[in-house]
Parts: C-alpha cells; structure tokens; sequence
C-alpha cells in the first residue's frame, strides 16, 4: 500500500555507495518515500544529474527502471540512464536532469488548474506514443493482483492510509478488485502517475515524466485513475476533471473505483 512520499524534513544520511558516486558534486537530498528511499540531485558547474537509492530489502530495484528508462528514450522525455548499480546496501540509479520543476512545486501548487491540464496532456502523449506492441513490460492486473496477495501475506498492516479516504475494508477491496471491469483500451501505462512524476517548464507545458519503475502495458484507466486521484492528495478537490478533460475522455466511475482499490493494496 503507497504512501504519500514528499521531500524530507529531517536531515537525511547519505548512504555510502551515493557518497562516493557523487564525489566532487554537490548533493542535495530533494525526495525520500515510505520505502527508505531517497532521491538526490546533483549539480557540479552546468552540470545537473539525479541518483535515485532504494536500500536493499525494500523490494525496489532499480535496475527495472532503468531498463525501461531505455525502451522509452527516444519516443518520450524520459530520464537518460547515465550509471546504475548495486551493492549489499542497496542499489541506485543516476540520470542527466530533465528541465522543468515537478508538478507540486510551490509554482504549481499555486496553480494547479495549469498543472493538473499538462500532466493530462502528458499522460494522453505517453498513452499515444508508446507502442503496446513490442513492449516487453507489463502492469496488468494479474500480476497486481499476485503482488498484492504477497504484500499482504508479509504485513500485519490492515488500515488504510486516511488520506486514501475508501469506503470500505482492506479485506473488502481484495474481495473487488478480484473482478475487473472490461478493458477500455490496453496502452503502455507510466505505472505512477501521481502529480510529483510530471515536470513542468515556467510555462505549464509538460517537459517530461520520470519514476517509470512500473510503466508497462495496462488499461489507461490503471493510469488515470490513480493520476486523478493524485489531484486531490496534491491540489485538493476540483481538479480531477481538468485532468480527464486535457486527456481527452469522459469519467468513468467504474473503472475508477476499481484501478484505485488495486492501487491501494498492491
């Protein structure tokens, strides 16, 4: 289950294999998530890079980012794979910078009508530009739905994140999400879609998308729905619409509903 991630308040510990890949940089720790993980940026002259760490044991590897960081480049702005790399801590990942500042900056936290209308236009690109066939990835809900079941089996946590705001039990929505609805069109989903993962340049014009650890093929709901979702854990309420109406498609309460439940268990 997802928590909100956010950058960090406290001071952080660099880890050991980032200190010495980032010798002669200046870093700055800009994100850290529920996972242990942390996002640092890196900027030496003009120079300006991203090393992602995920500690071992959190259940994310880098590696499957970045090897879909490889697939994508060329067809989207997608971050550009420079090194990647593990050891018994953990493993990492480093990128040259996209331009543009994540949609909950303070900029676009104060405009958020504008931010919501770019990651809309941003995910109907990325839905529309990646080819389904020839995709080697995959973010369907079978294999949600094992993940889920595994997540489930090693946790004794069974509450919702109030922020979430669902109507029912955990044990409730493994009991829904066992029956998906029809698929509306299967497109290579970004997998996080949340307001943070798309950048915006000073004009509201969307520069790029990055944390595409889970893109694969999907229905575009799987992707929208959580997008919209993330409009009001950012923005507040209003804004989901805007999204969908920059994306070029009418609600759908159903498949809402549903793609949010697996969201949230898996």
């Amino acid at each position: 289950m997802h928590d909100l991630s956010g950058a960090p308040t406290t001071r952080v510990e660099v880890p050991q294999s980032v200190a010495a890949l980032s010798a002669g940089w200046m870093l700055n720790p800009v994100w850290v998530n529920e996972l242990g993980g942390i996002t640092f940026e890196m900027k030496r002259s003009a120079d300006r890079r991203f090393l992602k760490w995920a500690p071992a044991g959190s259940g994310v590897d880098l590696h499957q980012e970045a090897e879909r960081c490889r697939w994508a480049a060329g067809l989207l702005s997608v971050p550009y794979v420079l090194q990647e790399g593990r050891d018994d801590a953990g493993t990492w990942l480093i990128t040259a910078a996209i331009p543009g500042d994540s949609a909950v900056s303070e900029r676009w936290k104060g405009e958020p009508a504008t931010a919501a209308r770019a990651i809309g236009q941003s995910l109907r690109q990325l839905h529309d530009t990646l080819p389904v066939e020839g995709c080697p990835f995959t973010w369907s809900v079978e294999e949600r739905t094992r993940r889920a079941h595994i997540i489930r089996s090693e946790t004794e946590r069974l509450a919702w994140p109030a922020y979430y705001d669902l109507d029912l039990t955990v044990e409730a929505a493994f009991s829904e999400v066992a029956s998906a609805p029809p698929i509306d069109k299967l497109v290579v989903c970004h997998g996080d879609p949340c307001v943070p993962n798309t950048l915006l340049a000073p004009n509201g014009a969307a520069t790029g998308m990055v944390d595409l650890g889970s893109l694969g093929v999907a229905d575009r709901w799987a992707d929208l729905a959580v997008a919209t979702w993330s409009t009001v854990w950012n923005y507040g309420p209003g804004f989901e619409d805007v999204l969908l109406d920059a994306y070029g498609i009418s609600p759908d309460p159903v498949r809402t509903r549903y793609y949010r439940l697996l969201w949230a268990i898996s």
